[in-house]
């Protein structure tokens, strides 16, 4: 008894769906990573939005040892921000490209996918 060829065809299909299903909640959590890098971006814009609105109730070299080191972690804040950013954005359209190569292989995976 063997396989005929539409079970081979089903079972690669099968095998198909299930990557792509795969590569998509890889993608869906490389937007999670996007979304953490976006409020890690936020906090830096914040912090001195109040440190602006306040800067009348103190003397900048009064606080200077305060504000250097303020500067220094929003500065390193930004910098992971960007960082998970980009780095979302790379691993985004890798996915994508897997995406499409599996598509052209398949085609019943082709006719839901853009």
């Amino acid at each position: 008894m063997g396989c005929n060829l539409t079970d081979d065809t089903r079972t690669d299909d099968a095998i198909a769906i299930n990557e792509v299903q795969l590569l998509l909640a890889e993608k869906r959590t490389s937007l999670a990573v996007m979304r953490t890098g976006i409020a890690v971006l936020a906090l830096p814009l914040s912090v001195l939005s109040v440190l602006i609105a306040t800067s009348k109730y103190y003397d900048i070299l009064q606080v200077l040892h305060f504000l250097i080191p303020l500067a220094v972690l929003n500065v390193l804040l930004v910098v992971f921000g960007f960082y998970l950013i980009i780095r979302s954005i790379i691993h985004m359209r890798h996915y994508d490209s897997l995406i499409h190569s599996i598509k052209l292989k398949h085609s019943i995976i082709g006719e839901f996918i853009e």
